[in-house]
């Protein structure tokens, strides 16, 4: 094959590089870019046995998965853009530190989980820079098999979450929280946490919302944030 300037040019459109040495030589395809691969994650243990069974009143929850849930992908690189990164909220925590959120300990327990007040409340973390999200995943409380109420996870390269807001993930059933009533389904907490599949979203905060749950007060809790992705590139 004849190696014309149009025809490289086709070659590279094509994804194809070719390798020229002293005669032309055979045309290879590209590696995939940021090959897909299992995360390392590492669940905390679970608090309790079995699968709750029976549906709290006034939810519409899913039901609770019965075997365990696939590990996530991601490129392979990808680190927890979240870990000890800076966390804030709509209001001072009523118990605990918000650094509990990404402190990386997932474990149940009163000194592992912060609680903010009654009603909507959210929190934030700042990844530090605008980077590719591949996954997001969320312990509220798993001590129990309990409900958290309008559960919201937005991203945003705004602080203030006013300009350039992109909705991942939306149960919020009565439009508690003022961002629309959400199509997703409410769910049981579980040691697995919450998944949210980001599909490699660029952005620099991300916030989540909730107002209460199904213990036995109206408190919101947060025992651990993971935003699964790739650290920017400078």
């Amino acid at each position: 094959m004849l190696l014309t300037n149009t025809n490289l040019r086709h070659l590279y459109q094509a994804g194809m590089v070719c390798l020229i040495a002293l005669a032309s030589a055979p045309c290879y395809a590209q590696a995939t870019p940021n090959e897909m691969a299992p995360i390392p994650l590492k669940l905390p243990k679970a608090a309790f046995a079995g699968t709750p069974k029976d549906t709290p009143a006034g939810t519409t929850v899913d039901r609770a998965p019965t075997k365990p849930r696939p590990i996530p992908l991601a490129p392979k690189g990808a680190v927890n853009l979240a870990l000890g990164k800076k966390v804030t909220s709509s209001a001072a925590p009523f118990t605990g530190s918000l650094a509990l959120i990404t402190d990386g300990n997932k474990e149940v327990g009163d000194e592992t989980a912060v609680e903010l007040k009654p009603r909507v409340q959210w929190v934030q973390i700042d990844l530090g820079d605008i980077s590719s999200i591949y996954q997001i995943l969320v312990w509220h409380y798993h001590g129990q098999p309990i409900v958290f109420h309008s559960v919201i996870v937005q991203v945003s390269n705004d602080p203030q979450f006013i300009e350039g807001v992109t909705t991942l993930f939306n149960n919020d059933q009565t439009n508690a929280a003022g961002l629309g009533i959400g199509k997703d389904r409410e769910y049981f907490e579980t040691n697995e946490g919450k998944l949210v599949e980001t599909k490699g979203i660029k952005a620099r905060y991300v916030r989540l919302y909730s107002k209460g749950s199904t213990y036995q007060d109206p408190l919101n809790r947060y025992t651990e944030v993971e935003v699964w992705g790739l650290p920017a590139t400078k």
